[in-house]
């Protein structure tokens, strides 16, 4: 098994090169080598039984696709991407990461399949978003509801999904488009996301920092943990996508929850001190953003086909001390 990550030096390429590190084998096959590339040289995961090649690659250039393929990877996992805000404030830079970038890989994988004579047909997992919906909403969203995507990130997601069905149709390569809950708590600094304020309020309050909450209370999320985004892949990674048909982008199992909400479950582990670390603070760039994404999903379909994810706050924020809480040094 030669699994090839882009995006692996971020939060969740992180933890899904440790996972891999940890259980040694993917889809039921040993790993013999994991390709790591991001933009920076990703860290190889500690204690791999597997070789490792890690590589400071900028997906945005034009010869990085071929380079990634040419040791025709068996799995292929493509977290690589411009975040949401950032393809929001910054046009060009999100199309050429999100969507240019990822269509010189699909093609890449074309160019080794026809010079295998179509033996090479690699699995490919793709991080999509929930982005790609767009208000009006009705109350729950379930399988059928139409994207329509209100932000650069979500048309990029929507145009890679359709591209996935149409290769993943010519046997190209056997692919599926996760679209990933917002993923809190987030470990580390913050990044250019819409959403990062979500993990913020949670963490810099358990770690004696104050953070801003830059909407509403009342504003909706559709989240689930880093860990659980990790099993997405991991799954997506194994499962017999002919029962996909040519449906091949799913909508991730998550919980809905308020703003409110989670203060309240962050009230109740840590406590009025934590809570009061959080300052109200208006920002209507980030509003708007995050306004325009859905807070309630039935995603029975990816859930008959085994993906899971937590059933509440709480739960989220104790995968959150287990996994990645720093403690504040007194």
């Amino acid at each position: 098994m030669r699994i090839l990550v882009t995006g692996a030096a971020g939060m969740i390429g992180r933890k899904l090169c440790a996972r891999l590190a940890a259980d040694g084998a993917l889809a039921g096959r040993p790993i013999e080598t994991v390709h790591l590339v991001d933009v920076v040289a990703p860290a190889p995961p500690a204690g791999a039984c597997f070789a490792t090649l890690c590589e400071a690659l900028d997906v945005a250039a034009p010869s990085t696709a071929a380079k990634a393929i040419a040791a025709r990877p068996d799995v292929v996992l493509h977290l690589a991407a411009v975040v949401s805000g950032e393809a929001e404030s910054d046009f060009d830079k999100g199309y050429a990461v999100n969507l240019d970038a990822t269509r010189r890989l699909f093609e890449a994988i074309r160019r080794e399949r026809d010079r295998s004579g179509g033996a090479y047909r690699p699995r490919l997992v793709y991080a999509s978003s929930i982005a790609v919906f767009g208000a009006p909403f009705p109350e729950t969203i379930d399988d059928d509801f139409l994207v329509a995507p209100l932000t650069s990130y979500g048309a990029q997601k929507a145009i890679v999904e359709l591209l996935i069905a149409d290769y993943s149709r010519r046997a190209i390569f056997d692919g599926i488009a996760l679209r990933l809950p917002t993923v809190v708590v987030r470990p580390g600094p913050a990044n250019r996301a819409a959403s990062g304020f979500f993990s913020s309020i949670i963490r810099e309050p358990l770690s004696g920092r104050e953070a801003i909450l830059p909407t509403p209370e009342t504003m909706r999320l559709w989240c689930a943990s880093p860990r659980a985004a990790v099993g997405f892949f991991l799954h997506a990674a194994a499962l017999d996508l002919e029962r996909l048909g040519q449906r091949r982008s799913l909508t991730m199992p998550g919980f809905s929850t308020t703003v409110s909400e989670q203060i309240e479950a962050l009230r109740r582990i840590g406590g009025d001190a934590a809570v009061r670390l959080i300052r109200r603070q208006a920002d209507e760039s980030s509003a708007a953003i995050v306004s325009g994404w859905p807070g309630r999903f039935d995603a029975r379909r990816a859930q008959a086909l085994g993906f899971a994810a937590e059933s509440s706050f709480d739960e989220i924020i104790r995968v959150y001390l287990e996994d990645d809480h720093v403690p504040a040094v007194a």
